[in-house]
């Protein structure tokens, strides 16, 4: 859905969307397992920086709530994570706070995006609060046990055929030196 300045010129945009699962590409970490659901406003406002300078703002506020699925930081099954997020946004024209030299950014511009063209597109507002969301690591339980490390096996559907964990060789060095104290 794309949110037009055309449009928010003559009245403000309310939306109520429902995106399938796979209609917004989360990238590779994230897998969308249920419809996302939106609902907000968009409105356009009007910063007035001088004379006949007038920059065109989106303002949207929302929320949003889907499930997306992650692969467990141990043992990389999957993992499902209900989202759920309120946000209120702010885009400027790209290239409107550009100045000819560096300058410090305060804390209100780091709050501030940028959209280029006639609007911007709800999806990519959306993708972004998504990710913002989900967590960066899941675990399927708190106390996963992970893979094992020799043949990669799941430690949590039970003991693994490795017989035995075979020492790390780049310790070897600090066995041979351990073995001969104690022989002496």
């Amino acid at each position: 859905m794309l949110i037009r300045i055309k449009d928010l010129e003559l009245q403000r945009l309310e939306f109520n969307e429902t995106f399938q699962p796979g209609a917004i590409d989360l990238g590779s970490e994230y897998t969308q397992v249920s419809p996302l659901q939106a609902t907000g406003r968009a409105e356009l406002i009007e910063e007035n920086r001088g004379h006949k300078n007038i920059l065109d703002d989106i303002r949207i506020v929302g929320k949003l709530d889907t499930e997306v699925e992650v692969a467990c930081a141990r043992c990389l099954e999957p993992v499902r994570q209900p989202l759920h997020r309120d946000f209120e946004l702010l885009y400027r024209p790209q290239g409107a706070d550009k100045t000819k030299e560096e300058a410090a950014v305060s804390k209100g511009e780091t709050e501030i995006s940028y959209y280029e063209g006639d609007g911007l597109l709800l999806e990519d507002v959306l993708r972004e609060q998504v990710l913002l969301e989900a967590p960066y690591r899941a675990l399927c339980q708190e106390n996963c046990k992970g893979l094992c490390p020799t043949c990669g096996s799941n430690l949590n559907s039970g003991p693994c055929p490795c017989k035995e964990v075979q020492p790390d060789p780049r310790w070897n060095a600090l066995g041979n030196l351990r073995d001969k104290l104690k022989s002496d």
